[in-house]
């Protein structure tokens, strides 16, 4: 028995450690069973998922700033290494793969991905349930409402990137019900 363990050694190709073992020693292994994972704590992957209407603003090797959430205030920098070349059908996003190194880091770690995209001129970031027909703003002028057409640049769950408003432009900070361009509004500072 001996001469047969030892004519099926294997190697990993990298020094690191085992996270988990599926096998004990004598087990009977199969043509493609999972043995186990094996990791190099020196370096780590993270795999994010990337809108695809960002896929054309990243690319490979491009830094990426990772942090551990603003509870921790610990951050990392990385890179980019592989980008999918298909958009998953459900959720509309491309996978990037980033490479990190750090000793704090850990395998299974939840951790925030900041990737720098193409960058917008004269853009704001406003609520998106601020926006009229996607494609106007009510600021206050003079003590009335006033409906200001804005370019609709970028939109998440709860916000948009807009252009169009000007410096000093004052908004709303709450959908006004049955408003319309011309009503009188009291500005209330807090």
């Amino acid at each position: 028995m001996e001469l047969v363990y030892n004519k099926y050694n294997l190697h990993a190709p990298f020094s690191g450690i085992v996270t988990e073992a599926l096998v004990n020693p004598g087990s009977l292994v199969r043509p493609g069973q999972k043995l186990g994972d094996f990791i190099d704590p020196s370096v780590y992957e993270m795999e994010v998922a990337v809108g695809k209407s960002f896929y054309p603003y990243i690319s490979v090797g491009q830094k990426v700033l990772v942090s551990e959430g603003e509870a921790s205030g610990r951050s990392w920098e990385g890179n980019i290494i592989r980008i999918n070349g298909k958009v998953d059908q459900a959720t509309q996003t491309v996978q990037a793969f980033i490479e990190l190194r750090g000793s704090d880091l850990k395998e299974g770690m939840y951790l925030e991905a900041e990737i720098h995209g193409k960058q917008e001129l004269n853009a704001f970031e406003v609520n998106r349930n601020l926006l009229i027909n996607q494609s106007e703003l009510f600021v206050v002028e003079n003590g009335a409402l006033l409906s200001k057409t804005v370019e609709p640049v970028y939109f998440t769950q709860s916000t948009a990137i807009v252009r169009g408003l000007e410096d000093g432009d004052q908004l709303v900070n709450r959908p006004v019900s049955g408003g319309y361009h011309g009503m009188e509004v009291q500005v209330i500072n807090q």
